[in-house]
Formats: structure tokens, C-alpha cells, sequence
């Protein structure tokens, strides 16, 4: 007799993967081997992306020329710019960049090519791009213009600059990157899988990365971060603790909260929440940091459950001045350096993805002419 399937392919190896690893029983992520503890406030995102995509971390002059081709990259196509405004008015976020990054391949020069060569180029694109998709997409729902990118500036300063329409500080600029950096990769995640298997039927890498986006757009992957803030937007600064535990006791799921793989904390959620303090701190208002916190303490008391990257990540952004239906698309901001380094890896060792299923239906079915229905 069969063994019975996993719901939700739980502990099922689909695939074989050099670029990231998590030890959910000690809350450790590595990038390549690399600790994220190590790389959090120390490698920027370039760094990162490079690290993901080309295997190892850039020398300087390595990473001056990924800068380059990043900048080189940036600009959008015809077809994109065209419609953009036509999108914003009639899709939401994450559906506009759904849209907006499968119009882009017609516009990339190597959007048939699955070459190693071909694969880099892209990705090097699409990171570049993504920023810009969503900061180009926010001006045009508002009817406003964004800044011209800054060669010299990083993805994050030029992403904070093109949002929000001013100049982030420095110390601000320093937060956002490393934000950039924790939601990079996570080995085998939902929106991460879709890719691969798009991938794995040899499609372009485009195609593979709208796959993803449609994964992540969901409430149970990306769209976390964005109720973490509904939620706390919801709640009076004084009735906390009580409304949580209200919700709680009515069965009623704090986002946020538990992760599918992580038995104790997210080490991501560290790092967010040292940010999230600082930020309160720095702006001179506390109330969301201090909300969470409480949050934090009463899920854990009553569920010992932990938060994980979404938590805290929801009131770093606030403060950082990003609107709340922009957080998972910033999380594709960060996340296009993972899915792309996979797509490579798929394509460089490939195998059709395609698991088995148990059918638990009607058998012995017999036909009959719709007469006799």
C-alpha cells in the first residue's frame, strides 16, 4: 500500500539547491553557507544578489561592474511604459507587477534564451527593474512624478528616493538594504517552488518569475506583511492586548505569527525587530513598535508561537514612509535576487518537476447518453 501523501509537500526534499539552507530547529538561514547573522548590516543587497546569482561574494571590482550592468539594466521597455498608467488605474499591486514584469520580457533582447549566459543577463534585469516597477507604478495611481534613478545610488536609496519622494537619510538607506538583504532567499518557499517547476519545463525565465509573483501575491506567503499592519492600524494603542487575545480565543489567526519550518525564532524577525526600535526611536514615535511588541508577548504567553520575517517587517516599512499595500511588492524588490538565482540553477541541472497524486474520487464511472441523465 501506497504511503499517504503530505499535505502541502511537508517535509518532502523537491529539489536539490546550492543557494540557501535553514536549521528551523536552531532559527538559522545561510545564503551559500553564508550565516544571514553574518550578512545582515554587513553585505549589501548588491552583494547579496550577486552572491545568489554568480556564487560568491564580489570583489570590489566584481561588484563595481554588477553595479553597472544593474544601472545599464534599470530602464524600462516601451511596451511597459506605455501601459503602465493603464494598469495602475485598473490593477491592484501585485497584480500590476505580475503584469508589468511578463510585459517586460517583450522588451529584453534574451527573453527566449535560457543559456547560463542569457540567465544572468536577465536576472541582473529583473533585479535592477523591480524597484522601479513598483516605485513607476505607485506614481502613476497617484498622478505624480518620480525622481530620475541615480547611477550612483544604491537599489535601496534609489527605491526610497522614487516612492517617497524624498531623500532618504543615510541611516535610513542602511535599514531598507538590509531589509533587502533578510528577504532575499528562503530555500524552498511557495512562490520559490513555482518558479522552479515553471522553469523546470524549460520556459524562459520571465515566464517562470510571473509564477512566482502569482504565488507570492497570496495572503498565506507574501501578503502577511501587509495584515500585520491592517491589523495593528485596527487596534487602539491601550487595547492590545485584550483584542489579541480576544481574537485568539474566537480562533481568529494573528498574521505574523509561526512559521512552517522555524521551531523557535525567525532569525530574520531579529534583525526586524532591532530596526522596527530603532526607527520608532529615531522618528519619535513609538506607538506601532510599542503595539507590537505587546502583540509579540500575548501571542507567545497564549500560543507560544513566535513572529516570524512578516511581523515586524510590517512596522519597519511604516516607518520607512512605504504605503501599506506596497509591502509585498517591496518583499519582490528583495525576493527577485532568490527566485532568479533559482531559475539559473534549475535550467544549469534540470529535471521536469512533476510529483505524483493520490485520486479520491468516483470510480467505475459508466457513460450514458444525456437522455438518460
Amino acid at each position: 500500500m501506497a504511503d499517504k501523501p503530505t499535505k502541502g509537500l511537508a517535509d518532502v526534499v523537491a529539489a536539490s539547491t546550492a543557494l540557501s539552507d535553514i536549521d528551523g530547529k536552531a532559527g538559522r538561514l545561510f545564503y551559500r553557507g553564508y550565516d544571514i547573522h553574518d550578512l545582515a548590516g554587513r553585505a549589501t543587497f548588491e552583494e547579496t544578489a550577486h552572491l545568489l546569482q554568480r556564487g560568491k561574494l564580489p570583489t570590489r571590482a566584481e561588484l563595481d561592474a554588477y553595479g553597472a550592468e544593474l544601472a545599464s539594466g534599470r530602464e524600462l521597455g516601451a511596451l511597459v511604459s506605455a501601459n503602465i498608467a493603464e494598469i495602475a488605474e485598473k490593477q491592484k499591486p501585485m497584480e500590476a507587477l505580475r503584469t508589468l514584469v511578463s510585459l517586460s520580457a517583450a522588451d529584453d533582447a534574451d527573453k527566449d534564451g535560457i543559456s547560463p549566459e542569457a540567465n544572468l543577463r536577465k536576472a541582473a534585469r529583473l533585479v535592477a527593474q523591480q524597484p522601479l516597477l513598483v516605485a513607476r507604478y505607485h506614481a502613476a495611481r497617484t498622478g505624480t512624478r518620480i525622481p530620475e534613478a541615480d547611477p550612483s545610488l544604491s537599489i535601496a536609496a534609489n527605491f526610497l528616493l522614487q516612492v517617497t519622494g524624498r531623500t532618504p537619510g543615510p541611516r535610513e538607506v542602511e535599514i531598507f538594504d538590509e531589509c533587502l538583504v533578510l528577504h532575499a532567499d528562503h530555500t524552498m518557499n511557495a512562490s520559490t517552488f513555482a518558479a522552479r517547476v515553471c522553469a523546470a519545463t524549460l520556459s524562459d525565465m520571465h515566464s517562470a518569475i510571473v509564477a512566482a509573483i502569482g504565488t507570492l501575491k497570496g495572503p498565506l506567503h507574501g501578503g502577511a506583511n501587509e495584515q500585520v499592519m491592517k491589523t495593528l492600524e485596527s487596534l487602539s494603542p491601550g487595547g492590545v492586548a485584550q483584542a489579541v487575545r480576544d481574537k485568539l480565543a474566537a480562533g481568529e489567526k494573528i498574521m505574523g505569527f509561526g512559521h512552517r519550518v522555524y521551531k523557535t525564532e525567525d532569525p530574520r524577525a531579529t534583525h526586524l525587530r532591532r530596526m522596527s526600535a530603532e526607527l520608532a526611536e529615531s522618528t519619535g514615535d513609538d506607538t506601532y513598535y510599542r503595539m507590537s511588541k505587546e502583540m509579540e508577548e500575548v501571542v507567545l504567553e497564549t500560543k507560544g508561537l513566535y513572529p516570524n520575517v512578516d511581523f515586524f517587517a510590517a512596522s519597519v516599512y511604516h516607518y520607512l514612509g512605504i504605503p501599506t499595500d506596497l509591502f509585498t511588492p517591496v518583499f519582490s524588490i528583495s525576493r527577485m535576487s532568490g527566485w532568479t538565482a533559482h531559475v539559473i540553477e534549475q535550467h544549469a541541472d534540470n529535471r521536469l518537476i512533476r510529483p505524483d497524486s493520490e485520486y479520491i474520487g468516483e470510480t467505475d464511472q459508466k457513460w450514458k447518453p444525456i437522455e438518460e441523465r
